[in-house]
């Protein structure tokens, strides 16, 4: 199974990127995430929000892989249990499908990424910074893993 997170923001502080390698060198092989980082647009430039988030929405669009099933990450978007993570994370290996999130940036994401992705998806109800937000994906995709295969790292 392939998962892509696509993410705007590069150069992030070293703690998210420790935190995000953490979870997903625990993923069993057959199990595959590759991140992929979007550069964010210049918040120097005097452009309108609108303008920065729709350049972003540009090197979004390119930078999913094609035939991917898109879940946008919302904070306005489904809110699931981990159980139900799982679930749904089953349903998408069962499938064969071929999954990318993506995590806006600073300033979210242009509403045409959340139009044409297949799902809207909540990590929080909180508001998160985009960095946390890829550490916090990519634990839940290792423990929605992990209940798959009946390891013992959730607990209900």
């Amino acid at each position: 199974m392939k998962f892509f997170i696509i993410a705007v923001g590069n150069k992030l502080p070293d703690w998210i990127n420790s935190g995000y390698q953490e979870y997903i060198k625990r993923l069993p092989r057959e199990i595959m995430v590759n991140l992929i980082e979007v550069k964010p647009e210049k918040r120097t430039t005097g452009k309108t929000v609108e303008q920065l988030l729709s350049s972003e929405y540009q090197r979004i669009q390119t930078a999913i892989p094609p035939q991917c099933r898109i879940k946008v990450l919302d904070e306005r978007g489904q809110h699931w249990t981990t159980k139900e993570f799982s679930l749904a994370l089953q349903d998408w290996m069962d499938q064969g499908e071929t999954v990318a999130f993506v995590i806006g940036g600073a300033d979210g994401l242009h509403r045409d990424i959340k139009s044409t992705g297949n799902e809207l998806i909540a990590l929080s109800n909180l508001t998160l910074p985009h960095g946390l937000a890829r550490v916090l994906l990519a634990e839940q995709i290792y423990r929605a893993v992990s209940i798959i295969k009946n390891h013992p790292y959730h607990r209900d």
